[in-house]
């Protein structure tokens, strides 16, 4: 036990009553070793249920979130992460921004060797947006699968 309690014990928030960060940028994301660093192989987050606000009417906007990642020496603790999607309750930002800065973000604290997320945004004004950003070419040795989200076709 006394091995994992050292590869873990500097985590703050699993394991703990942590309280939802009042913004994104307050929020402490949190990473572990990856005990298979030396076999590739894509993690996928799937949050369906995001959410943030416009930044011009104080309008709650929603969204299906898909982050893929090929993780290399660390992995992204999965209840900082969770807590900080959940920041961005009360933030108000484009859904641009948002999906973007996730990725950016993510991509600063884990160093992967391959990150994507797609944002899946349901209709503002009538329009749905879908913003996708990535760090670069999907490793060619490695399956990862499509994102499964649909485009929006609302009755259609």
């Amino acid at each position: 036990m006394t091995e994992k309690t050292d590869l873990y014990g500097h985590l703050t928030q699993l394991g703990s009553a942590s309280p939802l960060p009042a913004s994104p940028e307050e929020a402490k994301l949190e990473r572990v070793p990856n005990p298979q660093a030396d076999s590739p192989y894509c993690v996928r987050f799937t949050a369906p249920e995001f959410t943030s606000l416009c930044p011009m009417t104080g309008q709650p906007d929603f969204a299906h979130l898909v982050i893929d990642y090929v993780p290399g020496h660390w992995l992204v603790e999965s209840k900082s992460l969770k807590l900080y999607l959940g920041a961005f309750r009360n933030h108000g930002a484009f859904h641009e921004d948002c999906t973007v800065s996730i990725g950016r973000r993510l991509t600063d604290l884990l160093e992967p060797e391959w990150l994507r997320i797609g944002g899946y945004w349901y209709p503002r004004g009538g329009i749905p947006i879908d913003v996708f950003w990535q760090t670069g070419p999907a490793p060619a040795s490695l399956w990862i699968p499509e994102q499964g989200v649909p485009p929006y076709r609302g009755r259609g």
